[in-house]
Order: C-alpha cells, then sequence, then structure tokens
C-alpha cells in the first residue's frame, strides 16, 4: 500500500469515525465536542513559528511533560503547541500547563492531506515533535513539503507492532524516510526501526526518558498523611492501576482471596479510562465489596475493603498510598502500562504476562527483583501475600526499583541536545 492508497481509504473510512465518535460520545461526552479541531477547522487562535508535540493520550502527555518543560526553558521565545486525540489527553494537556501563556494545544486534525496542511499553516512549526509511536504518513509528509523536520521522541517498537508496520511497507519506508530524527529507547527498537526504512543516520539511541520521572518530595508526605488520617498505617494497602477491560473482576478475585488472610486489606482501584469509571464502581457494588470513590471524597473507614480511583490526574498520589503496586493493562493483551512510576516511589511492582509495550524496562526490574509477573487471580494474591506478610523483602524489592531508575537516567538530556540539532 502506498500513501495515495491510504488516503483514499482513510477519506472511504471517514463515516466509519463518525460512527466510532458518536459511539463514544455515548459514554463520554466530551468524544462530541471541539469536532472541528479534527478536520482543522475552528482552531484556537496560536502563535506561529514554535515547536508542535504531539502526545496521543494522557501517558504520553504525562511522559511528554518534563520534556516540555525543559523545551520551554531551553527556547524561552518559542511558543509550543501540544496536541493530543483524546478528551483525556486535552484535560491532562490543559491541567499540566494551566497557566502556562506559551502553550497552545488543539486537538490533532485526522491524517488527511487537506486537513493535516491547514494545521501545519495554522501553526507553522519550527519542529515537528511525536511522542513514543503515532506514526502518520500524511502528516509527516505535509511536514516533510514545508520543510518542517519531524522527530520521533522516546520511541518505542514492539515486534509485534513492526511486523504491522512492516505488511505496509510501501508506506511505512517512505515515511520514515522522510523523518530528521528518530530518538528511540533501546538498541532493539533502532534495528526495527532500520529494517522498516529509517535512514541510518537519523536514528539514535537516547533511551527511555520515563527514567527521568522526578517525584515531588511532597507526594509521600500527603500520602502519609492521608493514611494516617484513616487511620489505615498498619492496614495492609495495595493498588491496582490502570487497568482494562477483563482485568477488573481478576483482580477483585485476588482481592477477595487476600481478604481471606487480611481482613483489613484495602484495594486502591485505578481503572485506566475515564469512561469505565461508573462500571468498575458497579462492579464493585455487585460483587459486595464496602466501595467508596476518590471523586466523591468519600472517607475511607475501617471497613472500606476498595477505594476506586475515579480521578484524572492524581495516579502518582495513588501509588503514593500503597504498599505494593499492580500495573495494569498486562493481564490482558494491551501491552502494559509504565512500571516506572511505582518504581519511582520505591514500590515493589507486580504486572501481568503481557508487558510488550515496556519489554526492556520490565525485564530489567525483573532482574533487579523489583517486579514479579503474574497470570492470574491466585497468582496475584500469593504474590500479595508475599509482600505484604514480608515487609523488609518489599523494602528491598522497592529500593531494587530505584535503583533501577537511578540508573538509566539521562535519556531526557540526549533527547533535548538531539532536538536542539534539529532546531
Amino acid at each position: 500500500m502506498n500513501r495515495t492508497l491510504y488516503t483514499l481509504l482513510f477519506h472511504l473510512g471517514l463515516p466509519l469515525l463518525a460512527v466510532r465518535l458518536w459511539l463514544r460520545a455515548r459514554k463520554a461526552p466530551a468524544y462530541g465536542q471541539r469536532l472541528g479541531e479534527r478536520f482543522a477547522y475552528r482552531l484556537p487562535a496560536m502563535q506561529p513559528g514554535g515547536i508542535w508535540v504531539h502526545a496521543v493520550s494522557v501517558g504520553e502527555s504525562i511522559a511528554a511533560a518534563p520534556m516540555i518543560r525543559q523545551l520551554l526553558l531551553r527556547h524561552p521565545e518559542l511558543p509550543i503547541t501540544v496536541t493530543c486525540m483524546t478528551p483525556t489527553g486535552s484535560e491532562r494537556i490543559q491541567a499540566l500547563f494551566a497557566g502556562e501563556p506559551r502553550i497552545q494545544h488543539c486537538y490533532l486534525p485526522y491524517d488527511l492531506p487537506w486537513a493535516s496542511g491547514r494545521f501545519l499553516d495554522h501553526v507553522r512549526p519550527r519542529l515537528a515533535v511525536i511522542m513514543e509511536t503515532e506514526l502518520w504518513p500524511n502528516h509527516i509528509h505535509q511536514c516533510a513539503r514545508r520543510g518542517i523536520p519531524v522527530a520521533l521522541a522516546n520511541g518505542r517498537l514492539s515486534a509485534r507492532s513492526a511486523k504491522g508496520y512492516a505488511r505496509f511497507k510501501g508506506l511505512t519506508a517512505p515515511m520514515l524516510a522522510e523523518m530528521s530524527l528518530l530518538a528511540v529507547q533501546t538498541a532493539t527498537e533502532a534495528q526495527r526501526f532500520l529494517d522498516l526504512g529509517a535512514r541510518p543516520e537519523c536514528v539514535q539511541v537516547t533511551g527511555s526518558i520515563k527514567f527521568d520521572l522526578s517525584v515531588d518530595p511532597a507526594v509521600p508526605v500527603r500520602a502519609a498523611r492521608l493514611r494516617e488520617q484513616w487511620q489505615a498505617q498498619e492496614r495492609p494497602v495495595w493498588i491496582a492501576a490502570s487497568t482494562h477491560e477483563g482485568e477488573d473482576a481478576v483482580i477483585l478475585a485476588a482481592h477477595r482471596q487476600l481478604l481471606a488472610s487480611h481482613a483489613d486489606a484495602l484495594l486502591i482501584l485505578v481503572p485506566r479510562h475515564q469512561e469505565r469509571f461508573a462500571s468498575v464502581h458497579g462492579l464493585c457494588q455487585a460483587q459486595g465489596f464496602s466501595t467508596v470513590q476518590r471523586s466523591l471524597e468519600q472517607a475511607v473507614t475501617a471497613t472500606t475493603q476498595v477505594l476506586l480511583g475515579d480521578t484524572m490526574g492524581e495516579l502518582l498520589f495513588l501509588y503514593a498510598l500503597a504498599d505494593v503496586a499492580f500495573v495494569g493493562g498486562s493481564l490482558v493483551e494491551n501491552g502494559g502500562h509504565n512500571p516506572l512510576e511505582p518504581a519511582a516511589l520505591a514500590k515493589p511492582v507486580l504486572s501481568g504476562p503481557h508487558m510488550f509495550n515496556f519489554l526492556e524496562i520490565g525485564a530489567m526490574l525483573r532482574e533487579a527483583g523489583a517486579l514479579v509477573e503474574v497470570d492470574d487471580a491466585q497468582g496475584l494474591a500469593t504474590a500479595l501475600r508475599r509482600w505484604l506478610e514480608l515487609p523488609r523483602e518489599a523494602l528491598r524489592s522497592g529500593q531494587a526499583g530505584l535503583d533501577v531508575m537511578r540508573a538509566n537516567q539521562g535519556a531526557l538530556k540526549r533527547l533535548l541536545d538531539g532536538l536542539d540539532a534539529q532546531l
């Protein structure tokens, strides 16, 4: 498939996109808003000539935040336009950079040549920076036509994704050849991009900027204060974070097993997507768990068994409240989420077997004894009991994860130096 055929198929698929937006808007009304931006109509007024950063959703927005803050410091004369594709990503971007006059934000239009061209002519960036793997052929080609260098930041490419791209090499190879910098996380991923057609002189192994995560020292202090307020200093508290559909029932089954030996255990359950908050709350109640909602600021008491983390933007704080952390998206074939967030707080980490989005990071944490992989509710309950009953071992595991993080920091500086060279 070449880009012309891809563009034709994209146009033919627009009615399906409209139906998908309508279905999503039924669960999350924000999907039905700002539709013009998705076609580069009714874009907000913007100062042109700066840096454009694209982060598809919440996770990428959070990962991009330290890079964006450093770009603001390094280039005080430039505005930065941050785009995303989801309402939750939009909320996060606006919350992260509230009050920063040089941050501009809108949705990224769909990957249609005319929409992409209108967006670029409106923003006129000097540099385009794409987070992780959100590669769109028409956006990249329209940048190349206008002489705008395109950089991939914190690039990752799983074996499965590489196989998918390879099926459409007539589309993928020209797209990658038009990119000016691919700053990727590992040598393995660098080779995958090269095999797909990236220019060797444009591929750099910079490491993962996720290792450069820094935790505000006030976060654990606030968490300790809240646990004291709950009178839960001695209670076993664990978190299941960023869970996806199909995982919550397994999590609750493991918690039920844990309650059989630790009757005062508290689970903090945090669904990944905002539109699932209500259904997960209903599941907790249907299964008979005494549940309170974080969004309603309901008090956690001695009889509370589940705290539903149905808020946005405070995952690190919720991790800080727990003794042990399970990272979701990994019991189902989603590829997992970032295990370095709990590791940065020196928490021992659990995950399911499907961590292909974080293969190298997961392997490093496992090798250090900081992460244990489980397959089902029984395995999860067993691993939880072990760490809750052996606090010194849990402490050692948490410290090992923090050590792995500190040993691999520096990717952010290497990435920023590469971006400066493009400017």
